[in-house]
């Protein structure tokens, strides 16, 4: 980062390809997982899919048939807590992998910002050194005019 204040060269860079870069799969296959998990396209189709086992074990049972999975559904009861076991940890790894990246996005905001800061000073640096030597002219202009107006007021005071 410092070589490339010196050098003078881009140090921002784009923190979504940056981090792209260093995901495995898994590492991408979590986050679309969590993205799915915490959607409503999978809030509505578990809604579907616990009414449809729950109508289908429910309609079984007025049939005088012995239903798959009778009331209270303990089988589906299982199947709920094995989703909730597997997906909980996925959505914390993505989680995880989310407040990485904004890790990483704020050490690059701080590269930017003091390279920004860097330049600032630089800048400040120039205007000063441009206001120095411009207030020497102005200084000199001032001297050759105080005696240009002394040797005038000397010469007009010896024509009198």
């Amino acid at each position: 980062m410092i070589t490339g204040v010196a050098k003078r060269t881009q140090i921002s860079r784009d923190v979504n390809r940056t981090f792209a870069e260093k995901q495995t799969l898994g590492d991408r296959l979590a986050d679309h997982v969590a993205s799915f998990g915490g959607s409503w396209t999978f809030i509505a189709l578990c809604l579907v899919a616990l009414i449809a086992w729950t109508a289908f074990n429910s309609v079984v049972r007025a049939w005088q048939v012995e239903p798959f999975d009778p009331y209270p559904y303990i089988f589906l009861n299982l199947i709920l807590s094995m989703l909730a076991a597997l997906q909980a940890p996925i959505i914390l790894m993505s989680q995880n992998r989310q407040a990485a990246r904004d890790r990483l996005a704020a050490g690059l905001d701080y590269e930017v910002n003091l390279k920004a800061e860097i330049e600032i000073i630089e800048l400040h640096e120039k205007l000063d050194r441009i206001l120095g030597e411009h207030l020497e002219k102005l200084l000199r202009a001032q001297r050759e005019q105080l005696q240009l107006l002394t040797q005038l007021a000397a010469a007009n005071s010896n024509a009198q």
